[in-house]
């Protein structure tokens, strides 16, 4: 089974309930950093999980008030680049990136699969990925 941190926008946002539907979760075991209060050992267990969890997913939507997950993307890409995970949803919620971000966003992505990463745009393929990660393949 392959283990799945998942980082990225909070704010409310429903990407990870949206993405767990679209799991296959015989295959993958996802962990979803967001609790309700975010105290020193919700912290510590998502350190944990960022450093042991087979991929770290950071996906990143028009939501998104602070940068925090920006930098745990680049982190990770350093770190192990062949588990590192990227997303961006472009629009969400009636919300949008604008095209000087998509721009960045897009030069990101392309920079995460140069680097080893994977990269993705939507969900769906995201989701595709994800049930079908062989990390027999990968490590």
């Amino acid at each position: 089974m392959v283990t799945i941190f998942m980082g990225g926008t909070c704010n409310e946002s429903t990407w990870r309930e949206e993405l767990l539907s679209k799991l296959d979760l015989t295959r993958v075991n996802p962990f979803n950093p967001v609790v309700e209060d975010w105290n020193e050992e919700a912290q510590k267990n998502e350190d944990i999980h960022k450093i042991t969890d087979d991929l770290c997913l950071y996906c990143l939507t028009p939501e998104m008030t602070g940068h925090y997950s920006i930098f745990e993307l680049g982190y990770d890409l350093g770190r192990r680049p062949e588990q590192t995970v990227f997303c961006i949803l472009a629009e969400r919620d009636g919300k949008a990136f604008t095209d000087g971000q998509l721009r960045g966003f897009t030069k990101m992505q392309q920079d995460v699969t140069a680097a080893g990463g994977h990269a993705f745009s939507n969900l769906d393929e995201l989701a595709n990925f994800l049930n079908t990660y062989d990390k027999q393949k990968h490590f």
